[in-house]
């Protein structure tokens, strides 16, 4: 049902390697997907693929302050050597820190720059510098912004949900070093169920996800909804657990128990193509509608 579908949104749906070093030494990676949006290497993609960068910053910071303090104890005349060790003992380094963090967007030497960040919606938008967009053969078409798919209607996502990553981080470069293995995309298909709307308690502002009978999977974040002819509708930006309530009986030496076992259903969350667009509009990129 979707393998044209397919063969159009794989040309413009991309892989992106998050990679942190924590000041514990700990390295880990993960992948996400996003979208190229145009021939100006706009790109689109969950929010929360951004969170290590975000955190980076803050960690920064903290550690920064973090040292001030030491030094500032440490310079402190006026301390016993006592005094001085117990101040110390209540400043200690956070060792999850992320000291160093990277994102590979599909291509070695491309970075990317002017974020634009809807929280809410979990959405970001971004322009990547060093891509050559002329090997996108075609860029998504985005539904109309004032429509929502029909219930039972077939909707799919794609993304890198089983990609193999493993990153080491050299010392004498400083730089990180990655392995990637099964960096293959994953389609899998739904029929979306729900509009879900959340409302901000200070602003009041609603936002709409598509709700889909299957859940988006890690490795799918940012990558697109979409259609059979190849539209997107969306976002994925999370999985929702919804519970079913079932309280299951079981025969237990010869005698039926029962017992309470939480048991959920799985659905997928994605972000409406309205939030997206907006997006787009409020940073003057340019896309195709349908």
């Amino acid at each position: 049902m979707f393998s044209k579908a397919c063969g159009v949104v794989q040309n413009f749906t991309k892989p992106v390697i998050v990679t942190t070093r924590t000041a514990d030494g700990i390295v880990d990676s993960g992948c996400a997907t996003f979208l190229v949006v145009n021939s100006d290497g706009w790109i689109v993609t969950a929010a929360h693929v951004l969170n290590a960068m975000h955190a980076a910053k803050q960690h920064a910071k903290e550690k920064s302050e973090h040292e001030t303090n030491i030094a500032t104890i440490k310079s402190d005349n006026s301390l016993s050597v006592r005094n001085r060790n117990r101040k110390l003992e209540h400043y200690k380094a956070n060792p999850k820190w992320i000291t160093q963090q990277s994102f590979w967007w599909w291509r070695d030497g491309v970075w990317a720059k002017e974020f634009r960040i809807d929280p809410q919606a979990d959405i970001a938008i971004a322009k990547l510098e060093g891509f050559d967009t002329s090997i996108i053969s075609c860029f998504p078409t985005f539904k109309k912004p004032n429509t929502d798919p029909s219930p039972g209607g077939s909707l799919c996502r794609l993304g890198f949900p089983f990609a193999t990553v493993t990153s080491t981080f050299d010392e004498a470069t400083q730089q990180f070093k990655t392995q990637l293995g099964n960096l293959a995309m994953f389609p899998n298909d739904g029929i979306h169920t729900r509009m879900v709307v959340t409302i901000d308690q200070g602003t009041k502002r609603q936002v709409k996800f598509i709700e889909t009978s299957t859940p988006g999977l890690k490795g799918q974040s940012g990558g697109p909804l979409f259609d059979t002819e190849g539209h997107i509708w969306g976002i994925q930006t999370s999985t929702d657990h919804l519970e079913l309530g079932f309280t299951p009986k079981i025969l237990k030496d010869k005698k039926v128990l029962e017992v309470k076992e939480y048991q959920f259903m799985h659905v997928g969350r994605c972000t409406h193509v309205q939030h997206v667009v907006n997006l787009f509009n409020l940073a003057g990129v340019q896309y195709a509608s349908e």
